[in-house]
């Protein structure tokens, strides 16, 4: 939100879309990993690690699919604001493993 409205104030409309876009695209491939990665019934260590390297690799897939789809469709994109918001919101997914409850 924060990175659309700052986008919007600076680029205008394709600016504020454009973060929407990579914010969105960094969510969904959260979101598939996290759902691949709770489906997996691993009993062992070995399993477990298997799961999230699939999750993982899906993940990647998605998100590189998504990107090629935005840049290939969108005309007007601007890039600075899809690819900024993309590593943030992606970044947020990464650091939530770190995250303990207290």
């Amino acid at each position: 939100m924060f990175a659309s409205a700052l986008a919007a104030w600076i680029a205008g409309w394709h600016g504020a879309a454009s973060a929407a876009l990579g914010g969105a695209i960094g969510i969904v491939g959260g979101l598939v990993f996290a759902w691949l990665a709770s489906r997996a019934r691993a009993v062992s260590a070995d399993e477990v690690l298997i799961s999230a390297l699939k999750a993982e690799a899906v993940k990647l897939l998605v998100l590189i699919t998504l990107l090629a789809l935005v840049l290939a469709t969108y005309k007007h994109v601007v890039i600075i604001s899809l690819i900024g918001s993309f590593i943030v919101s992606t970044s947020i997914f990464g650091f939530a493993f770190f995250v303990r409850d207290a």
